[in-house]
């Protein structure tokens, strides 16, 4: 009985030390963090994160991740022509641009300001600007006779849908040069039956015009890299 009890032992104490037992150890190592992020972040084949990654870059700019990046090849500007010519109805039928005059207001000179304030200049009441939604949304929402110029670029636009004002302002860039950008809205207004006048402040060129109680504004220049930058205005459309 003894031997038994001593044999019992000796299996239990054996069947005890398979259950405890662990694997073998791997030597552990650090994990380049770097290398852990890659792995969790998302692949930028999406244009709208293309600016994501900037941590090893010498410089950085204040630019909101999710703006689009100006396509500036030859390919680009050549379709974005194209499709500003058909939406006029053709190569010839862009009307001649008037001549430029000077503005009968004061009209900032800076570089670049808010879109809020383009539309307060260009004649917006305080309280549909106070009422201005922000959003890119906004962009694909502008009036049709005023469309965002083909292929361009949203910096920032916004809205406002509130009681008497159907606002809409919108910062776009675009590679096709500025005269061409004044001529296919000064040819849009025209075709909508709006007037249509041009004036000079310093490097901007501001094109603008009404219809009834609804008007449009355009405040356009050449930037130091040779893009169009444009402010487009509408209210009451």
């Amino acid at each position: 009985m003894a031997k038994h009890r001593i044999a019992f032992c000796a299996l239990l104490a054996c069947v005890l030390a398979a259950c405890g037992s662990e694997p073998p150890k791997v030597a552990s190592r650090d994990i380049d963090p770097a290398v852990v992020a890659a792995l969790n972040d998302q692949i930028l084949t999406d244009p709208d994160l293309s600016r994501q990654n900037e941590a090893n870059a010498a410089l950085t700019g204040g630019i909101d991740d999710a703006l689009p990046l100006v396509n500036d090849s030859p390919a680009a500007i050549d379709a974005a022509r194209e499709e500003a010519r058909a939406l006029v109805g053709g190569r010839d039928r862009f009307r001649r641009l008037p001549s430029a005059g000077e503005p009968k207001a004061e009209v900032p000179l800076e570089s670049r300001i808010a879109i809020t304030a383009r539309a307060a200049y260009a004649g917006a009441s305080e309280a549909c600007v106070r009422s201005f939604d922000r959003g890119f949304i906004w962009a694909a929402r502008m009036p049709a006779p005023f469309p965002v110029y083909p292929r361009g670029a949203t910096q920032e636009a916004a809205g406002s849908d509130a009681e008497g004002c159907a606002l809409r302002a919108v910062n776009f860039r675009t590679p096709v040069s500025l005269e061409e950008v004044l001529a296919f809205y000064h040819t849009r207004a025209l075709d909508a039956g709006f007037s249509s006048t041009l004036v000079k402040a310093g490097d901007e060129s501001i094109l603008r015009g009404s219809r009834e109680d609804a008007f449009f504004a355009l405040y356009a220049h050449a930037d130091a890299s040779g893009l169009t930058e444009a402010d487009l205005v509408t209210h009451g459309l």
